[in-house]
């Protein structure tokens, strides 16, 4: 079965870096689109980034343009996201999906604060 495990979260503080990364699993990784979604309790859930299924194709939303950067290794089967000069609005929960198909990680917590 699919299987999409997130990892790297955790709290840091504002200019601070984290590389958050999804093992991938029950599926062909190399043949799907990837993307990374946050969420904030109360709103709904927002698409971070999107990179093709060979990588050459890359999508950011306009607020992490310039700080985030996502990667994925089709030998491995993970897709990350380094994620730089952090801010406090970018504390959220972290989830990791096949952008095609209604497929999501677990989540990972990210916490932006002094």
């Amino acid at each position: 079965q699919v299987q999409l495990v997130e990892s790297g979260g955790g709290l840091v503080q504002p200019g601070g870096s984290l590389r958050l990364s999804c093992a991938a699993s029950g599926f062909t990784f190399s043949n799907f689109r990837m993307s990374w979604y946050r969420q904030v309790p109360g709103k709904e859930r927002e698409l971070v980034a999107i990179i093709s299924a060979a990588g050459g194709s890359i999508i950011y939303t306009d607020s992490v343009k310039g700080r985030f950067t996502i990667s994925r290794d089709n030998a491995k089967n993970t897709v990350s996201l380094q994620m730089n000069s952090l801010k406090p609005e970018d504390t959220a929960v972290y989830y990791c999906k096949i952008y095609t198909e209604n497929y999501w990680g677990q989540g990972t917590q990210v916490t932006v604060s002094s």
